[in-house]
């Protein structure tokens, strides 16, 4: 499950009791809070592990992606083969995914995730080098 600060305080706040769409907001309210409030302390591996296929299992609204595998960072050109590899195991679980980059293979996510059917949040990865800012930000226009 992806949200940010905003959305769990838009969801706080629109949470009134005079607001139109209070039965609807409190269920929202409570769903995003319901993973978060999990206590993992004195769970064992396998609990840990059953706890964790639960979550799988029900789905979650979206999920921050990278399709980098063992042995690659960023940097490292991604392929689409990859991209959809790693796409293909879980589009099943979620609608939304948020990818961190728009180069070196990054600015395929958003299209093989249309294909299977999942929305974006496309992020852009911003340092101190000028002209990789600049790809980035030309990438996400």
């Amino acid at each position: 499950m992806i949200f940010n600060h905003f959305e769990i305080k838009h969801l706080h706040h629109s949470n009134h009791k005079n607001h139109p769409n209070h039965s609807i907001m409190s269920h929202k309210l409570g769903k995003y809070l319901a993973l978060s409030g999990t206590d993992f302390s004195g769970k064992t591996p396998e609990q840990m592990q059953q706890l964790f296929r639960q979550s799988l299992e029900k789905g979650m609204h979206g999920l921050c992606y990278s399709a980098y595998e063992e042995g690659q960072k960023p940097g490292d050109i991604l392929t689409i083969d990859q991209i959809r590899r790693r796409m293909e195991i879980i589009a099943p679980y979620t609608k939304w995914i948020r990818s961190f980059s728009c180069i070196e293979g990054n600015e395929l996510v958003p299209r093989v995730a249309r294909e299977f059917g999942l929305k974006t949040l496309v992020g852009a990865w911003l340092g101190t080098d000028k002209a990789l800012n600049e790809q980035e930000i030309n990438g996400l226009i």
